[in-house]
């Protein structure tokens, strides 16, 4: 248990950092993309740019931390990470800002998905919920803290010093996981292409979830800002206080409700879960003001918190026979294609409609993949899923 404890403790200090840097810009981008001539599509596709990035690298990299190691993944993304947040501040177009969110989707592949393979290493047998849920705590309090400090530092000292303190936490992360975090001794090597990967019977139903839940996250992330700001009148601070909430909501329930995964119907977390952000979303548009988008980005980060622990113990479940690098770099891609059409789609409703429709189809969406997951799930049988080898 020690011997697991250490790396686990150093990963989560490193990821909380650099989530924390993430976080801190992403309520802050649309304002950047809008002084460079970005319109609502286009702030759609910087976003979806650095998901893009990391749908393309993910699959593969994981794949290779399986056989090669995970520090070095882990190390040469937490260096780009430090540099590429300081060519932020020298963007003059949305062409050159889509450039930069592409690279830092680049060394995102390198560090997340391969940080979660390595504590899936680690994850006993029958306790893959908590030990993913805890792991889960350090992303989105990092990512949930972000936007807060972010909107801070916004208003009082403008963008740039934003990004520098994005790149200044990335540097504190790659010094403590040089210093202080070994190499991994549990490596799974994967004799799996990555289609029987993504197709056998238990990731099928999770990749799916993911996908949508990404979808549904990503319209309230990129958008809530524009809703809050041109629609309420709300301040950056107001803004990122709203983001903060929904995110550290989600954060701080991951150990609890990862407790609930080892325990209870995985099928009915997951549903119940995204069933929860679906209605949260239908009712952003209906809000009038700081509270009501306050209660509904709690209400939608409670419903995000439930459904991702379950997804994230069967994925280590699955690991187990066909490489946690895999697994976690399929897991971590369908968040991307997410990422990648929620911006589209919804920046382009936007311009089609307004930013309400937006958020009233990300909705509907999302309302209507319950049913579909709920299929899938029973099918595939995933509550008794132990990594089988049926596809």
């Amino acid at each position: 248990m020690k011997g697991r404890l250490l790396p686990i403790q150093i990963l989560f200090i490193a990821v909380f950092a650099t989530m924390l840097g993430l976080g801190i810009v992403v309520p802050l981008l649309p304002y950047y993309a809008e002084t460079l001539g970005a319109t609502g599509l286009g702030i759609g596709l910087i976003f979806s740019g650095f998901a893009l990035s990391r749908t393309i690298f993910m699959p593969l990299i994981g794949r290779f931390s399986d056989t090669r190691g995970r520090r070095i993944f882990i190390l040469i993304g937490l260096g780009l990470f430090t540099i590429i947040s300081v060519a932020y501040i020298f963007a003059s177009s949305v062409l050159e800002l889509t450039a930069i969110r592409m690279a830092h989707g680049f060394a995102s592949a390198m560090v997340i998905p391969v940080a979660m393979a390595y504590v899936a290493d680690l994850s006993p047998e029958g306790m893959e919920g908590f030990y993913m849920g805890s792991f889960n705590t350090s992303l989105f309090l990092g990512l949930g803290c972000g936007p807060l400090i972010g909107g801070s530092i916004f208003d009082i000292a403008g963008i740039a010093p934003v990004f520098l303190m994005m790149a200044l936490l990335s540097c504190i992360a790659f010094i403590i996981c040089a210093i202080f975090l070994p190499e991994g001794s549990l490596i799974k090597i994967s004799q799996y292409s990555l289609r029987e990967v993504a197709g056998s019977i238990g990731m099928r139903p999770v990749l799916f979830f993911r996908i949508m839940n990404a979808y549904a996250n990503g319209t309230f992330m990129v958008f809530l800002p524009v809703i809050a700001t041109f629609w309420l009148g709300l301040s950056a601070f107001e803004t990122g206080i709203i983001i903060s909430s929904s995110i550290l909501a989600t954060g701080l329930l991951q150990r609890s409700f990862g407790r609930f995964a080892d325990r209870f119907s995985k099928t009915n977390l997951i549903a119940g879960g995204t069933l929860i952000v679906s209605l949260a979303l239908i009712g952003i548009p209906f809000s009038s003001g700081f509270y009501d988008l306050f209660l509904l980005s709690l209400i939608l980060g409670i419903g995000s918190a439930l459904a991702i622990p379950a997804s994230t113990a069967v994925v280590t479940i699955a690991g187990r026979t066909y490489g946690q690098g895999a697994c976690m770099g399929a897991f971590n891609t369908a968040m991307s294609v997410g990422m990648v059409s929620a911006p589209v789609l919804s920046g382009f409703i936007m311009d089609l409609f307004d930013i309400r429709a937006a958020f009233e189809l990300a909705g509907i969406i999302s309302l209507i993949s319950v049913g579909i997951f709920i299929i899938m799930a029973r099918s595939a049988g995933i509550d008794n899923y132990r990594g089988e080898l049926k596809q």
